[in-house]
């Protein structure tokens, strides 16, 4: 058994430990379909587990395989595979979500048939706030879940909950899409220095936006916990706590900038993709046992939400996907609201209508680095108070080769390496030198 980060896991037949069957076994071109048959052939060839780990370490995987393709024809094999998907284990289904522009591909693939044309009979929950999704979802109340990316990484490291909860970030629902808002009677203070004493609200403790907030204030020579407050609000309750004065504003999702503006009691003061262009913020979660115990419930599932999120991602899909998702049984927003968010054309409450098309993209990939970034920052502002190695964990809980596999299936170009350098608020961030960047900062808890 091998051990990361205080949970037993199971490591793959090749050795390694990473999660389902994102293994990277030899192929013939064949692609996920040809690795899973490869995987299967193995395990019923070799069924002890350690008879098997042994026999590739000795051998190999490729020179298993062609020992038995001499009497087993592969080829064949992965022929009939691939023209019929196994039958999920499960289809029944049940996923919640926060009402926000953030969840568009978990939504959207309910009312336009994603999930029904993979034989899942999915129900989409409308929930109160990440707090329910993640009791929710401990509890398997929720099947999958969406989740802020930094949650998974909290749950499964026992940070923020009793005990350690494994749970994976299969995929990313969005990039960029979140905003700072501010009331209207602060539109003579853009200057982040004239923000002490300002009341801010957040979506999540474990959220990118207490995090780039957090950074954003300190960039500007504020102590965030010391000069000003932060408060954990359900996204839902932005809008109507920055009308009664109750906050000076938010660091939230849409489309609840987009919601004060339209209602008159707001202005965005910066969109967070020019904070960090390409940063992750909502995730599509499940426990980490799916890829293993319902591994063909799972990939029906990574193909529903891959292909949701590409065609979320087609800027000629927004405005159909705005009238899908806007109705009551889901956002329940103004469809204009929804239109200005998706579409990147926006009144900003300063008077001025600008065109960002790029204000909220969807892109499934999980970057090992957003996942090392996002452990700084847990250990910059005393969430994770223990050392980690980061890129495990990341490697653990981003599953980058299940989502490679679901986009590669579908056409999608997948990305060659998990890990990538940022530019975050105008600095570098090199994923294989997370303590470095951590340490360069001289405000932090």
């Amino acid at each position: 058994m091998a051990r990361i980060f205080g949970n037993d896991i199971n490591p793959c037949e090749c050795g390694r430990t990473h999660a389902g069957m994102a293994c990277d076994l030899p192929t013939d071109g064949t692609g996920a379909m040809g690795q899973a048959v490869e995987e299967t052939i193995l395990r019923a060839v070799f069924p002890d587990a350690a008879t098997r780990r042994a026999m590739l370490t000795t051998f190999g995987a490729a020179t298993l395989l062609a020992a038995i393709g001499d009497q087993l024809p592969l080829g064949i094999a992965r022929e009939a595979f691939a023209q019929t998907p196994a039958a999920p284990e499960k289809r029944d289904l049940k996923i919640g979500f926060i009402a926000i522009t953030c969840a568009t591909p978990i939504i959207m693939a309910d009312p336009m048939g994603f999930y029904r044309r993979q034989g899942l009979n999915v129900e989409v929950i409308r929930t109160a706030g990440w707090a329910v999704i993640r009791d929710r979802s401990i509890a398997r109340e929720f099947d999958a879940a969406h989740m802020l990316a930094p949650m998974p990484l909290a749950m499964s490291l026992g940070v923020g909950v009793a005990s350690p909860q494994p749970w994976s970030v299969a995929a990313i629902e969005n990039i960029n899409g979140q905003a700072i808002t501010l009331a209207n009677k602060h539109r003579d203070k853009r200057d982040p220095k004239d923000w002490r004493g300002f009341r801010f609200a957040v979506p999540f403790d474990f959220s990118i936006h207490n995090y780039l907030l957090r950074a954003y204030i300190a960039e500007a020579g504020l102590d965030p916990d010391r000069d000003i407050q932060i408060r954990a609000v359900p996204p839902p309750e932005m809008v109507a706590n920055l009308r009664a004065d109750n906050i000076d504003g938010f660091l939230g999702p849409d489309p609840f900038n987009q919601r004060a503006v339209f209602d008159g009691v707001g202005f965005i003061h910066i969109l967070t993709r020019e904070m960090w262009d390409g940063h992750p913020c909502c995730a599509f979660a499940v426990p980490a046992s799916m890829p293993r115990e319902m591994p063909n419930t799972f990939a029906a599932l990574m193909r529903a939400i891959v292909e949701a999120t590409a065609y979320s991602n087609n800027q000629a899909n927004r405005r159909e996907v705005a009238a899908a998702i806007s109705g009551p049984n889901y956002l329940n927003q103004p469809q204009t609201v929804i239109e200005q968010v998706l579409t990147g054309t926006f009144a900003n409450g300063l008077g001025q209508v600008q065109r960002v098309p790029e204000r909220v993209g969807f892109e499934p990939f999980p970057y090992h680095s957003m996942a090392i970034w996002i452990l700084t920052q847990m250990r910059r502002w005393g969430q994770l108070q223990r050392e980690v190695d980061y890129a495990a964990v990341a490697q653990q809980v981003f599953l980058t080769l299940d989502a490679g596999r679901a986009m590669r299936d579908i056409g999608l170009v997948v990305p060659t390496n998990p890990m990538r350098t940022e530019t975050i608020l105008g600095k570098v961030f090199d994923p294989a030198q997370p303590d470095a960047y951590l340490n360069s900062f001289a405000i932090r808890r």
